[in-house]
């Protein structure tokens, strides 16, 4: 799995800690990028407070340049926001059927697993990330995108 964002040092350094967590490392290998990535930058120290807050720790984390090994490894790809996705399938059409964003993904992935839960659980280390065919099938079904939760600086109108 890849989690994709800006630089690399906040939002998907956090996706791919918590997955690295949740996930079972057997049957899991969990990376991030950036679409406009940094080249072995730690990760932000805000970033990393939320990771600790979260019960996580960063590590060694450092960060990459998205690149086409990343996108052509990966199984699926989960973006902070529809621009990144956009980004990558700029460059990637292919990865179409296995780019997501993360907002989109969990609310596709919580449709399929509703709808069959028994196929989640039948291969060992299965979890709603085995669903992604499915969920890239039910993609024009699913909710409408929903926007970053990125903290947005506005000035007031005068």
């Amino acid at each position: 799995m890849l989690a994709v964002c800006t630089a690399n040092i906040c939002r998907s350094p956090i996706i791919e800690a918590v997955l690295r967590d949740q996930l079972d490392d057997e049957y899991f290998e969990v990376a991030s990028a950036g679409v406009r990535g940094w080249v072995d930058k730690p990760m932000d120290a805000m970033a990393a407070m939320e990771l600790m807050r979260l019960g996580l720790t960063p590590g060694a984390f450092r960060s990459h340049p998205i690149d086409d090994y990343f996108v052509d490894s990966a199984s699926l790809i989960l973006t902070a926001t529809t621009g990144h996705r956009s980004e990558i399938l700029g460059t990637a059409p292919e990865a179409l059927r296995r780019t997501f964003t993360l907002v989109e993904f969990a609310q596709l992935a919580e449709a399929v697993e509703a709808d069959d839960p028994v196929s989640l659980v039948a291969a060992p280390g299965a979890t709603s990330m085995s669903s992604t065919p499915t969920a890239a099938s039910r993609r024009s079904t699913g909710p409408s995108p929903t926007r970053s939760t990125r903290p947005v600086s506005r000035s007031r109108a005068g």
